[in-house]
């Protein structure tokens, strides 16, 4: 099926908010529309935030809507409208050490790709990676434009306890790790850089439309 028969999908959480699900796969140019709908939707009436994830946007209620059908059709009407907007985020380096004990995950990257940790690490590194959107936990951003070659699906038993600044991948996405805590993804490095301090002035370090560049700082075989 293509995805222009696909409609997006509209679906309620609670009285609270609603979820707007894009159609389509991962890619940059639908999820900038996202920002562009979610700029738009923010100034609406009666709506208290606009929050972009991975293909969806979540509208928050100042007030509950009197009339949902007519801001669903709104929604609708918009996102039809909506061409990608380009966000001139900055560019963060970020230097990222691969394997050992800090990439407890790795053996079964290898395993699933054939490739090497050398080669995986310098695939690994050679994107400049678009910040999608942030959620998961606070500062957690998805990230797009991984190399298809090091895909690997997620694991089938989440572990519990990863660290913070986990670099991991699941299924054909990397993302990097704001706070310890569960992770079902495959931890294949670790970086020192913090991603979120509440004591900070936005918290999070990163914004959707910022750009990660990894750099390997070494590889424990």
């Amino acid at each position: 099926m293509s995805t222009a028969s696909v409609s997006p999908r509209i679906s309620l959480l609670g009285s609270t908010a609603l979820l707007f699900e894009a159609p389509g796969e991962l890619d940059l140019a639908p999820q900038q529309r996202i920002w562009n709908l979610a700029l738009q939707a923010s100034q609406w009436p009666g709506i208290a935030e606009a929050v972009p994830g991975m293909n969806n946007l979540m509208l928050t209620f100042s007030t509950p809507p009197r009339d949902l059908d007519g801001l669903c059709e709104r929604l609708l009407d918009s996102w039809e409208q909506c061409q990608p907007l380009s966000v001139e985020g900055r560019i963060v380096e970020l230097p990222v050490v691969y394997g050992g004990e800090l990439g407890p995950h790795m053996a079964d990257v290898i395993a699933h790709t054939g490739l090497d940790i050398d080669t995986i690490a310098h695939l690994h590194c050679a994107p400049l990676y678009p910040v999608y959107a942030l959620g998961s936990h606070p500062g957690y951003c998805y990230l797009g434009g991984m190399d298809p070659r090091l895909a690997t699906p997620r694991r089938q038993v989440p572990v519990l306890d990863i660290a913070a600044g986990s670099v991991s991948i699941g299924g054909v996405q990397t993302g990097v790790s704001a706070s310890a805590g569960p992770s079902g993804w495959n931890t294949i490095g670790r970086t020192e850089m913090a991603f979120f301090d509440p004591t900070r002035n936005p918290p999070a370090m990163l914004r959707p439309g910022d750009m990660l560049r990894l750099r390997i700082e070494r590889v424990i075989r």
